[in-house]
């Protein structure tokens, strides 16, 4: 989907994501010593929220207008200083490097995903930590919820094999589940988890 339709989506509703953070995004950071955080593809800012509320100092970046939009006002809503960016991760990146990159759910055509993948690795500051979220292709036939075209779900071999020789070390990739409710009833949603460092 192009920004174009993005912005259609992010206008039908009040929020299309949860108010709160991503549960293995919270997880996964909620002990991480503090300073910069890019959140990218952000969407309405639902992790660049949280982690501003935990003390980072937060940049999130998105290529929907009307989800910066939604996601600067949420964030003068509850108080919180977090810096929105427009920008598209296809593109060319002018960004600080970070001590906390995060990518949740970003799904994209393997060839542009992995130049997408080698360029926000670049990002992850020494000493820094390296976080992708996505739904598992798994999740087609065992789970809910993603797209459901298999081109667009990484694997954690897809995934490492683009981060190689970046810098990066490698701390975990594997699948993980969390429950989520779809029209009143509890599922399974199988995802990607990609954890990874640049040493200091």
């Amino acid at each position: 989907m192009d920004a174009a339709s993005w912005d259609e989506r992010y206008r039908e509703r009040e929020l299309v994501w949860s108010a709160g953070p991503n549960a293995v995004v919270a997880e996964q950071l909620a002990d991480h010593p503090r300073g910069r955080a890019l959140d990218l593809a952000a969407g309405e800012g639902r992790n660049a929220l949280w982690l501003a509320e935990q003390g980072f100092e937060v940049e999130a970046v998105e290529f929907s207008p009307v989800a910066i939009d939604k996601g600067r006002a949420l964030a003068a809503h509850r108080r919180v200083p977090v810096t929105f960016t427009l920008a598209d991760l296809t593109g060319t990146l002018d960004l600080a490097p970070a001590d906390v990159v995060l990518l949740a759910y970003l799904h994209l055509p393997r060839a542009v995903e992995r130049d997408v993948l080698r360029r926000v690795a670049a990002l992850v500051a020494p000493g820094g930590t390296f976080l992708l979220i996505a739904h598992a292709r798994r999740n087609l036939d065992e789970g809910v919820g993603g797209p459901q075209d298999p081109e667009l779900l990484p694997t954690a071999q897809e995934v490492t094999a683009a981060i190689e020789g970046t810098g990066l070390v490698l701390e975990r990739a594997g699948e993980v589940t969390r429950e989520t409710e779809v029209e009143g009833e509890q599922r399974t949603a199988i995802d990607l988890l990609v954890r990874a460092h640049r040493p200091a």
